[in-house]
C-alpha cells in the first residue's frame, strides 16, 4: 500500500512537545509516535535547544523528504531531537573530512562514488563464504564454552567487527580499542569532551593504518582507496573511521536485538528455523519492525517548501522518524506485528535517496547468514534471564541490547 504525499493531512495545531522516547514494549517505538502520526504525517517538534522544528512520522512523507535534495544533510545545519552533548564536536560545524553522511552533493557525490563499487550486491555476495566461516567459528566457540553466555559478546558483536576489519584492512587485534571508542562516540550520555577524545583516538588509529605500507595491488578497501590517489589522507582517515564504526555497530545492534525479538516471538523463530520463510524477506521484516535508528534522521530545508500539506520554512530542523514511518499502517498492513512472511520491501530502515546506507548489501548478507545459522546450531536457544531484565541500549544512537544472556 502507498499513499500520495500531497493528500496527507496537515500538522496538528497543539502545543509542540519534545521527541517521544518512552517505550511500553522493547520492540515497539514509543506509543506517542503512533498518536502523532494519526494527527498527520508532519507535526511540530520542540528541540532540546528550544528550536521549533518538525517531526515526520508518515512513510510517504518520510520517503519524499529523504529523496528531496532541497533537504540538506549538512552537519552544520543538523539538530538532534534528544539531549545529546556528545554530538557537540561534530554538529553545528562543517562535516569532518571523509564523513560523507554529513555532506550534500557534490561533495557527498564525489566521496560516495569512490566507495559505491566496493559495496555492490555482487561484492557483498562474494564475501558469503568468508562470512559463513566467521559465523561458524563464533558458533563453535559458543558451543565449546557452553551456556549461558552473552550473545552480544559471543556472537552479535564479533561477526560484524571481523567482517568490517577484513574489508577495510584493520587488524582485528585493534577491536577492543575501536569498539570502546565507537560506544563512546554513539552514546547519548557522554560529554562532548569524551566524544571528542574518542574521535581523536579513532582518527589516530585509522591514520596510522592509512600510512601503513601495503601489498601491490592492495587487498583491502583502505589500500585500494589510497592507491587511487583521489582522496587526501584526512578524507581517507575520515572515511575509514565512519565505515569502521557504523559498519559494525549497526549490524551488531540488529543481530542482538533481532535475536531477542525472535526469542520473544517463538512462532516466527520456528518459521525461520524450519526454513518456512524466505530468509532475505525475513531479514527485511526484522529491519522494518525494529528500526534501530530510533531517533530518526535529521534534515534541514535549504528553501521554503511544502510537503505533506505542511509549509516548512528554510532552516527549520526536520527529524524523519524511521521507526514511525516503518510502522505506518498506510504502507504496511498490521505494522505492529512481526511477520517474517510479509513482503517487507519498501521499509526505510536503511534510509532512502542519495544518503541511503551504502553498506546495506553487506549488512543484509551478514544477517541472512547469521540468524539461520544460530538457530540451526542451537535449536533450543532461549533467554537466560526474564525479558524485563534484558539491558536495552536506549542510551545509544543505535537501539539494541547491551547484553543478551542466553542458554540452550
Amino acid at each position: 500500500m502507498t499513499t500520495d504525499v500531497t493528500q496527507q493531512p496537515s500538522s496538528t495545531g497543539s502545543e509542540p512537545a519534545g521527541m517521544p522516547t518512552l517505550r511500553s514494549n522493547p520492540f515497539d517505538p514509543p506509543d506517542r509516535l503512533a498518536e502523532l502520526r494519526r494527527t498527520g504525517p508532519v507535526t511540530r517538534l520542540r528541540y532540546p535547544d528550544g528550536h521549533l522544528g518538525w517531526l515526520v512520522t508518515g512513510h510517504a512523507v518520510a520517503r519524499a523528504i529523504l529523496a528531496d535534495q532541497r533537504f540538506s544533510a549538512r552537519s552544520e545545519l543538523k539538530r538532534v531531537p534528544v539531549a545529546r552533548p556528545s554530538v557537540a564536536p561534530f554538529y553545528g560545524r562543517p562535516a569532518l573530512p571523509g564523513w560523507f553522511l554529513d555532506m550534500d552533493p557534490p561533495d557527498h557525490t564525489r566521496l560516495r562514488r569512490l566507495l559505491a563499487g566496493h559495496f555492490t550486491v555482487h561484492r557483498a555476495e562474494a564475501l558469503t563464504p568468508r562470512i559463513e566461516r566467521i559465523v561458524a567459528e563464533r558458533l563453535d566457540a559458543m558451543a565449546a564454552a557452553g551456556g549461558p553466555c552473552d550473545l552480544v559478546d559471543a556472537f552479535a558483536l564479533p561477526i560484524p567487527s571481523m567482517v568490517i576489519c577484513e574489508l577495510l584492512g584493520v587488524p582485528y587485534a585493534e577491536r577492543a580499542e575501536f569498539q570502546r571508542n565507537s560506544v563512546t562516540l554513539f552514546s547519548l550520555e557522554v560529554t562532548a569532551d569524551e566524544a571528542d577524545a574518542a574521535m581523536a583516538a579513532l582518527d589516530t588509529l585509522l591514520r596510522d593504518l592509512v600510512r601503513r605500507p601495503r601489498q601491490e595491488p592492495p587487498g583491502d578497501l583502505l589500500g585500494a582507496l589510497s592507491a587511487s590517489g583521489r582522496l587526501s589522507e584526512e578524507e581517507l582517515t575520515g572515511v575509514g573511521v565512519l565505515l569502521l564504526t557504523a559498519g559494525h555497530e549497526t549490524v551488531a545492534s540488529m543481530l542482538g536485538l533481532g535475536t531477542f525479538a525472535l526469542l520473544c516471538h517463538p512462532e516466527q523463530l520456528r518459521l525461520l528455523h524450519d526454513g518456512n520463510v524466505d530468509v532475505t524477506n525475513a531479514v527485511d521484516e526484522l529491519l522494518r519492525y525494529l528500526s534501530i535508528f530510533h531517533f530518526g534522521v535529521p534534515r534541514t530545508p535549504l528553501e521554503d517548501v511544502e510537503i505533506g500539506g505542511v509549509p516548512i520554512r528554510a532552516g527549520e530542523s526536520v527529524t524523519v522518524s524511521l521507526p514511525a514511518a516503518n510502522r505506518d499502517p498506510a504502507r504496511f498492513t498490521g505494522p505492529d506485528t512481526l511477520d517474517l512472511a510479509r513482503p517487507a520491501r519498501g521499509h526505510l530502515a536503511f534510509g532512502f535517496g542519495v544518503h541511503q546506507c551504502i553498506g546495506q548489501n553487506l549488512a543484509r548478507v551478514q544477517m541472512r547468514i547469521a540468524y539461520p545459522a544460530l538457530l540451526r546450531r542451537f535449536p533450543s536457544l532461549r533467554l537466560a534471564v526474564p525479558t524485563q531484565d534484558v539491558h536495552l541500549s536506549v542510551d545509544m544512537g543505535f537501539y539494541g541490547v547491551h547484553h543478551l544472556p542466553v542458554t540452550w
